[in-house]
């Protein structure tokens, strides 16, 4: 047999259902049609000249069909007339029977008969026409007629059933019969996935990990030969925009196994059980593409501790599909082969079981990057931007501590909206600094109406926070302060904080009282003070009750934490500690603020002159910098190693 003869006989019509629906229309027409006169061709005519031909003795047979239509049949002698020579009938089909002449319908029967009668009678007729009654039904057609309301439902159902189990492609009822089906996106080989682990910077230990995890499915007799077990999963866990996603990314387009990704909530429906069945449905594909990962971000959204949202009553949907997938990850019939990966940023409110070994063996924790982890990622993003040929990455990575991955990619987008705004050919140095600005302070707002009284009033506020600020060896030194209104603040101050990992009390302190140095300089200038030491009251405020409460600082409450990690206490309605201690650390916090604040003051009495210089300097130029500060104060004998950033 040629090939072109099996390629004739692979494209043979396959069978449809809708060959059976267009067989059951022609049958009925033909049924119709066959059961009626529609093949036979009948001249018709009207009562009046039915009576003429009466009259004139040309009929012969006067046929009453169903008491309302005749067909009249005439005498040959007549068919040789001329007046009748076209009255011959003509029939599609072969019969037997003879055809009548003429037809045509008639009124009231009763009239009909009497006029007949009449004309019989005055003609006296002989010999006299011969009428016949008789009654047509159509079986066939009255059957199928009956029968069409059923068809037609019965059609109109199949439809409806094939649409609703037609995949996504059926609009919003696709889904009711397959809801119980896993919602995972499928990436293998035959995807085209462009992100790989070239594309993630920074995020050494947690890269490296990944990729151990992907090497597993690769290469697994290296690490069973020597009676290891493959992981069965890993937690990636971090703050949001640090890259969480961007790794199971670069998982999908590295592994040459299948990749299945979906969202924590794509489990959550509001149909019961339905969660479950998508993890088991989930878990089954993984299993028949085995070696396979699967990817659940936001796996926070099933995974929370079951028991602890009291509202929502034993039979919670969200803690079935948890049970299942915990039953799927190590349970009696447990998936070899198949490495679930997870991401969240809330790890803190997991369940215990989801998160012990045998499970998720391996919790990657994918932290903020520090500056050379910001260099790699600055050098990422600023692949596809035409900068500048002296842009310094080291500047750039110093000027954004705290930043994530996400907010450095913002950063770049927006300095080359920055750029392109004011007309450059390449994005350089100062966009990225206006990108920062924009970015944490908020636009500038030049037109905002502002009083010379207000003005001098933030100016002193943000001068005050400047030189206690350098006057203070904790504190974070300053980089720029502007009085142009950005946001929702009439003034903003940048400052470059330490990087640290444990924080001592004298550094909380100092921090707190370069807060508390704008309200300060308002109350030694003014002798008055405002609202607009909002903010400043508000970080101060968390964090003397922090101190107290979390980090066990302060010498009268002790060494004591209220802190609940667990997040058990998160709803609840007690306190606790008794009435008495929550005086005692009432009157700390005070204590606490209240001296800071008057150590601001004492600083701004003791360099008032300065403070008022260098507010007249800002009031001029509306920005300054540190060389400003410099030229006042002199250079800071305390300086440590700096890094960069930027607050409020």
């Amino acid at each position: 047999m040629t090939k072109d003869t099996k390629n004739n006989k692979n494209k043979k019509p396959k069978f449809n259902m809708y060959w059976i629906y267009g067989g059951a229309i022609v049958l009925f027409i033909v049924v119709q049609v066959l059961g009626g006169t529609g093949f036979d061709e009948t001249n018709p005519t009207t009562p009046s000249e039915f009576m003429t031909y009466l009259k004139d003795g040309d009929v012969d047979k006067v046929e009453i069909v169903n008491r309302r239509e005749a067909k009249v049949y005439l005498t040959p002698e007549a068919e040789a007339k001329d007046v009748h020579k076209k009255s011959k009938p003509t029939s599609l089909l072969p019969t037997a029977t003879k055809l009548p002449n003429y037809r045509f319908e008639f009124g009231d029967l009763q009239n009909f008969e009497d006029d007949i009668a009449n004309v019989i009678q005055t003609e006296n007729l002989n010999p006299k026409p011969q009428i016949e009654y008789k009654t047509e039904q159509n079986a066939w057609g009255d059957f199928l007629i009956g029968l069409l309301p059923f068809v037609l439902l019965i059609g109109v159902w199949i439809f409806i059933m094939k649409r609703m189990s037609g995949g996504a492609g059926g609009g919003a009822g696709s889904q009711i019969f397959n809801i119980g089906k896993s919602r995972a996106k499928l990436f293998d080989e035959n995807t085209d996935v462009k992100t790989s682990f070239k594309d993630v910077a920074g995020l050494e230990g947690a890269k490296e990990e990944v990729q151990e995890i992907v090497d597993f499915l690769k290469n697994p007799e290296k690490y069973t030969n020597l009676g290891g077990k493959i992981p069965k999963g890993a937690l990636l866990v971090g703050p949001p925009g640090t890259g969480k996603t961007l790794l199971a990314k670069a998982v999908a387009g590295e592994a040459k196994v299948p990749f299945f990704s979906l969202s924590g909530s794509d489990f959550v429906e509001m149909f019961v059980g339905v969660g479950a069945s998508r993890v088991r449905d989930l878990f089954k594909q993984a299993k028949e593409k085995s070696p396979a990962i699967i990817f659940i971000d936001e796996i926070d959204a099933i995974g929370r501790a079951r028991g602890k949202n009291n509202m929502s009553g034993s039979n919670d949907e969200r803690e079935n599909t948890l049970n299942q997938l915990l039953t799927e990850m190590d349970g009696f019939g447990t998936n070899t082969n198949v490495i679930v990966l997870a991401a969240t940023n809330r790890a803190d409110v997991l369940d215990k079981a989801l998160m012990r070994a045998g499970r998720f063996d391996r919790q990657i924790f994918v932290d903020l990057p520090d500056v050379r982890e910001r260099k790699e990622i600055f050098e990422v993003h600023l692949r596809p931007l035409k900068k500048a040929e002296d842009l310094d990455l080291d500047f750039l990575s110093k000027q954004t501590p705290g930043f994530s991955g996400a907010d450095i990619a913002n950063v770049c987008n927006e300095a080359a909206l920055i750029a392109a705004r004011n007309g450059k050919k390449a994005v350089d140095k100062q966009d990225f600094l206006d990108a920062v600005d924009r970015i944490v302070g908020g636009l500038e707002k030049k037109n905002k109406i502002i009083t010379p009284g207000e003005k001098k009033a933030v100016a002193f506020h943000e001068a005050g926070h400047a030189t206690v600020s350098w006057m203070l060896e904790h504190a974070a030194p300053l980089v720029k302060v502007t009085i142009v209104p950005r946001g929702r603040s009439l003034g903003a101050a940048w400052y470059l904080p330490e990087e640290r990992l444990i924080v001592r009390p004298e550094q909380m302190l100092d921090e707190m009282c370069a807060a508390l140095g704008g309200r300060a300089a308002e109350k030694v200038i003014f002798n008055q003070i405002s609202t607009g030491a909002l903010s400043d009251l508000e970080k101060v405020t968390k964090q003397a009750r922090a101190m107290v409460t979390v980090y066990g600082l302060s010498d009268k409450v002790g060494n004591l934490t209220y802190y609940d990690s667990s997040g058990q206490n998160e709803y609840g309605f007690t306190k606790p500690y008794s009435e008495k201690t929550s005086e005692l650390i009432d009157n700390e916090i005070s204590r606490i603020i209240e001296e800071q604040y008057q150590r601001a003051i004492n600083l701004l009495e003791e360099n008032k002159d300065k403070l008022t210089e260098l507010a007249d300097v800002l009031l001029e130029k509306e920005v300054i910098f540190k060389d400003n500060l410099e030229k006042i104060f002199g250079k800071r004998s305390f300086d440590g190693p700096i890094i960069a950033g930027e607050e409020e």
